[in-house]
This record gives C-alpha cells, structure tokens and sequence, in this order.
C-alpha cells in the first residue's frame, strides 16, 4: 500500500509522523517514507510493507494531509504505475527536465576519442541548440582486447569543453562504483560545468550491486538501458533496485534485443514496448536507435534504417533520444559503422521534430474527439 500526502508535506512533518503511528498499528506491517523531488513539486509516499491486504484504507484517507491511498496490485511497487493511480512527476536535473511529458535528443559520441573530437561534436550541438549529448569515457566490451575507454584521463577535458558549449547534461555509462567517484570528482574539479547522467549498459542490467550504488547517490540521474537479452520485467525489475535504493530519478532505455530475429539490424527493435513501460511505470521513455540497428543503410525512400526506427519511437511517446554521432567515423574507436556525421545532424534532429509533432497531434486529436 502506498500513502501519498499533499503537496509540499515533508517526511519529517508531523502528519507523516501521524499516518506512520496508525499504520504500525496494523500487526506485521512497517512503513518507509520516500521523498520524490519532482520537476513541479516535492511528492513524500509512505510504503505500507507487509502484511497490508486486509488493512482498510478509509482510515488512512480520512487524515487532511493525505491525498490518496494506492494499494498494490503491481510487481514495481516504486516505479510503477498502479493502473494509472501513482502521478509520473518527472525530475529537475541541472536546469533540464525529464518526465513522460518532455522530448530531448542526446546525440553524441559513443566512445569519447580525442578533444578535437569531442569540440567538434559539442559546437555543432550548440550550432542547433542541443544542451543534452551522450559521451562514453568507460566503454564495456565483448572482447576484452577491443577499446574500454580512455576512463578517468578524458573527463577534465570532457568536462571543461561541455561547458564552454553550453552542454548541460551527458550521458555517460558507468560500469564500477568507483566511476562514479571518478566522475564526482572531476565534475568538482572542473567547477561543475555540466551535468552527468549515469548510464547502466545492457551488459550491467541484471548487476545488482551496481544498481544499488547509483541507487544510493542522489547527485546524479540514472540512465538504464534495458538487458540485451532479458524479459521487460526483469529489466523494470532491476530499476526497482535503484528507486529502493533512494534514487528515483531514472529514465527507461530500450535499445533493442539480443536475437537474430532482427538480422540484418545489430538487435532486434523493441520500439513498441514505448508505450508500455509509460503505460507500467512513471518513467521517462529513451530509445537508443544506433545500437538496434547497428549499422548505416538507406531504405528506397533514401531515409536511413536509424531514421526510420527513431521514428517509429517518437511516434510512440519516446521521451528522449540516444544516438550515435562522430565527427570521422572511419576513425571512431567504437561503433563507427553506425555513427552519423555531423553534417547529418540537421536533418536528423528537425526529421525527429517533426515526428514528435505528429505524435502530439495524434494526442491532441485523441482529446478533441473524447471531448466531442
């Protein structure tokens, strides 16, 4: 069972403290209080643990302070959505908002190379008003002999041109504890020129323990992207860790499964589950449509396979977009085959624009027709 008290009540406030005494009346239940800072405002949920199913929910609704009670029917009792009764609230994260309402592209360089790379990529984002990239400074691999990453040597640069172009947000995967402190520290360093998104990679999904770090940090948001080649519950399961942990800022990445179902793209698509993780979940919907299609090849139409697939995201309710660019792909040290360039990024970002106008068009015209 979950208590969701009225705006701005605080955990520590005195009615929470008055929700708690009741329900520890209840035998074989104990209550855990959350506070979700939300991008409008602060939301605080008691959990009702335990034995709650024959605990009435009348008398918790008679306190002022409550705004409603929601029991449990779900598996995701802190990310979910509880058949529409639990609010999607979204997050602030330095100066950006993410939520099941918001659009953002992260276009950027899945493996950061050199400085002059990485200038180029950052004063083309600028050039079209893109605050929110992606940068990979810890790079997992299959073979242990390929690329890992420049690690913690390529953050001050990094971090000192992110600001210089007005970058806000990057989305960068962390494989190990210790690179969140590597990235805290640098951030620091730097004078905290931008902000830092943790990325949980597919091959970290099902990591527990990783999860329960960035869990338990509340500095940074976390990017997780769904398992490569695990059932949609364990991978939503597995965002469980990170929200029990303390961290409720998290965004849902899919980025296509492992199988060749999908051949001859890298991964098969799973683009229509977008609307099913909002549907389940109160979390921001990324696609990730470079490492699903895994390769650059033009359809009749002339449009690129990763145009089309990006689409058929946007078009669903994707909040957010990850995908690879580089200013030389032939010289990219991970994923050049499927790297767009940047001469490319024009066409790409006002392509997806335009998608994402049609899917609120189709939203609007749900509504005029409800109404009517």
């Amino acid at each position: 069972m979950i208590i969701v008290m009225k705006d701005d009540i605080l955990p520590e406030s005195p009615e929470v403290q008055g929700v708690i005494q009741l329900a520890e009346r209840y035998p074989n239940v104990h209550a855990e209080v959350r506070k979700i800072q939300g991008a409008l405002r602060v939301l605080t949920e008691i959990y009702l643990l335990g034995s709650t199913s024959t605990i009435p929910i009348e008398p918790f609704e008679e306190f002022p302070a409550v705004e409603k009670v929601i029991r449990i029917r779900e598996r995701y009792r802190s990310i979910g959505r509880h058949q529409g009764q639990a609010e999607a609230i979204g997050f602030d994260y330095n100066g950006v908002r993410f939520g099941q309402d918001t659009f953002h592209l992260f276009p950027g360089l899945c493996a950061i190379d050199t400085p002059e790379n990485t200038e180029a990529m950052f004063r083309a984002l600028q050039a079209h008003g893109i605050t929110t990239t992606r940068a990979g400074a810890y790079k997992p691999r299959t073979s242990p002999y390929d690329f890992q990453g420049h690690g913690k040597a390529c953050l001050p640069f990094l971090f000192e041109l992110a600001g210089k172009y007005g970058i806000k947000v990057i989305a960068m995967e962390v494989t190990h504890e210790s690179h969140v402190v590597e990235i805290r520290d640098a951030l620091a360093a730097a004078g905290n020129p931008t902000g830092v998104m943790l990325q949980i990679g597919t091959r970290n999904a099902q990591n527990f323990e990783l999860l329960k770090v960035v869990g338990q940090q509340q500095e940074f948001p976390v990017l997780f992207k769904r398992g490569m080649g695990i059932t949609l519950d364990e991978s939503l399961n597995a965002c469980e860790y990170i929200a029990t942990s303390g961290n409720h800022r998290i965004i849902f990445a899919l980025r296509g499964m492992k199988t060749n179902l999908g051949d001859p793209h890298r991964n098969f698509v799973d683009f229509a589950h977008v609307p099913v993780v909002r549907r389940l979940t109160r979390l921001p919907v990324c696609i990730d449509p470079s490492h699903s299609v895994g390769k650059k090849e033009a359809a009749p139409d002339g449009l690129l396979d990763i145009h089309h697939v990006t689409a058929q995201g946007i078009i669903a309710g994707a909040n957010m977009v990850l995908v690879d660019f580089h200013p030389k792909p032939e010289q990219a040290l991970c994923d050049g085959p499927q790297a767009l360039l940047l001469g490319e990024l024009e066409h790409f970002v006002r392509d997806a624009e335009l998608v994402r106008h049609a899917y609120l068009e189709r939203c609007a015209l749900r509504e005029r027709l409800r109404s009517a």
